[in-house]
Formats: C-alpha cells, structure tokens, sequence
C-alpha cells in the first residue's frame, strides 16, 4: 500500500491553495492535489480567483479544466504549460445542473460522438503536456461505459480517473466499484479509483492503482497518513490545521464574513472527527465574527475525538 499514489481531489470552495498548504504543512500531503475547475471559454482568460490560486508556486499541483470546446481546453492548456505545469485535467465527472445545461463537465458524455471529436482535436494539438481526464460511469445508464472507456482508449491519457456514478446519481447512493474494477482489470490506460473513500482501510487502496479522495480527505484530513501506516489525526494537529486556515484565508480575503463562510463550510465534513454537544455546534454556525466563531470552533475541538 505505500506505494499506492493518493490525490487529493477538487472541491469547489473547499480545495483551494489555503486548504492545499495547510493539509501539505500539517499532515503530510498528498501525492498530488487538483486544482478546482478553472473556466476555460471563448474570452480566453482566466479569472482573478483562478490566477491567484494557480501562482503559490506548488510542485505537486495539477490544473483542471472545465469546457465544452476543444479550441478553449486547447488554450488554457497552452497557457498553463507556459506557466510551468507539466499536466493538466480535463474535467467531464461534475454534475452540477448549470455546468451540465452547457454540455460540459459530466454533460460531455450525453453526446460521445462530439466527445470522440473534441478529445480528437485535443490530443492532435502537439500541447506537449499531459493530459488526464476525471470522468463519470454514464450519464444516466451505466450501460454507457464501455462505449464512453472505448473513446478514451483512442488517445495517450496521461491517467484516467473514475468516479463510478451517473451524472444522474450525484453523489447519492454507492459508487458502483464493480464497474470501477471491470475497467481495471480491462483497460490498458491508467486508472485512479475515486468515490466513497471515507476510511484509512478502504478496500480501493488494495486495488493496485491510484486513489483519489475529496469529501473523505476533507472530513478527515491524516487519512492518507494513517492508508500509509502513520497515526491518525491529533487534537493538537487538528488545531493547528484549523488556525492556519483562517491565517490563510484571512491573508487574502477582505473581513471576517468570507473566512468564516469557508470555514464553515469545511465544518459540513470536519465535525464528523468530533463528538460534541449541538449547542455549541449551533453557536459556530451562526457566528458572526472571526472572535465569536474561533470561540465555539475551539469549544467543538476541545471537546472528545471520536
């Protein structure tokens, strides 16, 4: 298992460059992190947020990229190369409703005839980068796949990453592993497993292949420390993990209310390493200041580790 390589998946307001350096700083890192979506379209720019989150100067830093259009993954791809990266992901598993609407993310695989067109060009291109691909299973059926793995198979993918649902599943219910493993044992491109890896002793690190994991890794952040035989996370780690995010945070982003709202929105997985009493919970949700809500984060972590 420790030579298993383990990435840390994207996470829109979760996974940015605050998150990254903490996690990396504090617990060891992961072989490799993905950058949340960036836009690529016909204005040909990337936006300020986006810039700001690829110039920190990571070594282990992989830029996804979200679009409908070959000639636009064709750019960012150009520029990214220009700025240093030495790979880059194309996005076709995110199954959000309006990122679907315009055919892109997960939306790609409705039509495979235009996808075998799109991933044609692209790889034609002479890009001198590698390019990786996340994918879903299906749009709505998994009876897709073999025909969606089939396209893929056509062009030199650097790493294929599965997350094995539909679109139309979300993220509820399993992730269909079977699907997963059918591939592994078929497919001659490299595969990443990625979808419900919650537990330091999830079956997908024994797979013999990559892992990616995101709601898991956030929830528990020694998850790939403790996969690789380390300890897990102590209270004493989890503070300072916490404190370095909102130094972070606070290094770039004006008042307290945007901190506290990211901060808040790590707790959705986050509380899950603590038992404590819904009272103070309740007082940490509705914080309103950076004072009020280190105050009750504090009393949360201070209380029992389950």
């Amino acid at each position: 298992m420790n030579n298993i390589k383990m990435y840390a998946a994207p996470l829109e307001g979760l996974t940015g460059f605050a998150w990254r350096r903490a996690h990396k700083e504090v617990f060891g890192g992961a072989d490799k992190y993905y950058t949340p979506f960036l836009v690529a379209n016909q204005t040909h720019k990337f936006k300020t947020k986006e810039l700001r989150d690829l110039g920190q100067e990571e070594d282990n830093l992989v830029p996804q990229i979200l679009t409908d259009k070959a000639e636009h993954f064709i750019w960012a791809a150009g520029q990214l190369k220009d700025m240093g990266y030495e790979e880059v992901n194309f996005n076709l598993g995110c199954p959000s409703g309006t990122v679907v609407s315009r055919g892109k993310g997960s939306g790609a695989l409705k039509d495979i005839d235009n996808l075998d067109r799109m991933l044609d060009e692209i790889f034609n291109a002479s890009l001198n980068i590698k390019i990786s691909i996340k994918t879903r299973i299906g749009f709505d059926d998994k009876e897709e796949f073999p025909s969606i793995l089939g396209i893929y198979s056509k062009y030199p993918v650097h790493e294929l990453t599965i997350h094995p649902r539909l679109r139309s599943d979300f993220y509820k219910g399993e992730a269909d592993r079977k699907v997963f493993l059918e591939a592994l044992k078929d497919s001659k491109l490299t595969l990443v497993y990625n979808g419900d890896i919650n537990s330091f002793d999830d079956e997908a690190f024994g797979y013999g292949c990559s892992v990616m994991a995101g709601r898991g890794l956030i929830a528990d952040p020694a998850l790939f420390r403790k996969a690789r035989g380390g300890a897990s996370a102590n209270i004493d780690e989890l503070m300072d993990f916490h404190e370095r995010l909102i130094e972070y945070y606070s290094g770039y982003m004006q008042g307290d209310g945007p901190v506290i709202h990211h901060m808040k929105e790590m707790w959705t997985y986050f509380e899950n390493l603590f038992e404590y009493d819904e009272k103070t919970m309740k007082k940490l949700r509705k914080a309103k200041s950076l004072s009020e809500y280190r105050i009750a984060a504090n009393a949360v972590m201070k209380g029992k580790m389950k």
